[in-house]
């Protein structure tokens, strides 16, 4: 087994890329509404950050046509994706009005909620950060809908299961 060792200022940045994508992720969907209607995006740039008060983020990229959309989204949810539901992740990284045919609602704050995802939060935004070419949105969580079930996974590039030991 060999290690390759770079600068990342320094080097391709598909080889950075491609060694940040030996970490293994869950998949999430965020959605916002917009004046022309529901908008998604698929991102695994999802993490916890305190249980109380109930906070979490995740990192729009700035060159997305999307960004603009969720940096002015007062709220928004955070769907975690369930293995057998890799088409809502694959339609949502293609494109931001893939909700034809899925199972959605308006929630009272009008943001649009996919139904049966492993865990879905909804959030108003309690914070925005300069993340380099990406922002970090923190949000506050104010609902939670969670069920079992198996979650789909991304590494190296390719979407996957988790094998439990």
């Amino acid at each position: 087994m060999q290690t390759t060792r770079f600068d990342p200022a320094q080097s391709d940045p598909r080889a950075f890329r491609d060694a940040l994508g030996r970490f293994g992720t869950g998949v999430t969907v965020i959605t916002c509404a917009t004046p022309t209607g529901p908008l998604g995006i698929t991102a695994n740039s999802f993490a916890s950050v305190s249980l109380d008060p109930a906070l979490v983020l995740w990192s729009p990229a700035k060159g997305s046509s999307r960004y603009p959309f969720f940096m002015s989204a007062e709220h928004f949810a955070i769907h975690v994706i369930a293995e057998e539901q890799k088409d809502i992740c694959q339609g949502f990284a293609r494109s931001g009005d893939a909700f034809d045919g899925l199972d959605w609602e308006n929630s009272p704050r009008g943001v649009p909620l996919i139904n049966n995802c492993l865990s879905r939060f909804e959030c108003q935004t309690h914070a925005t950060h300069d993340g380099g070419d990406h922002s970090i949105i923190v949000a506050k969580v104010i609902e939670v809908a969670t069920r079992t079930g198996d979650p789909l996974m991304f590494f190296g590039g390719q979407y996957g299961g988790f094998a439990p030991q």
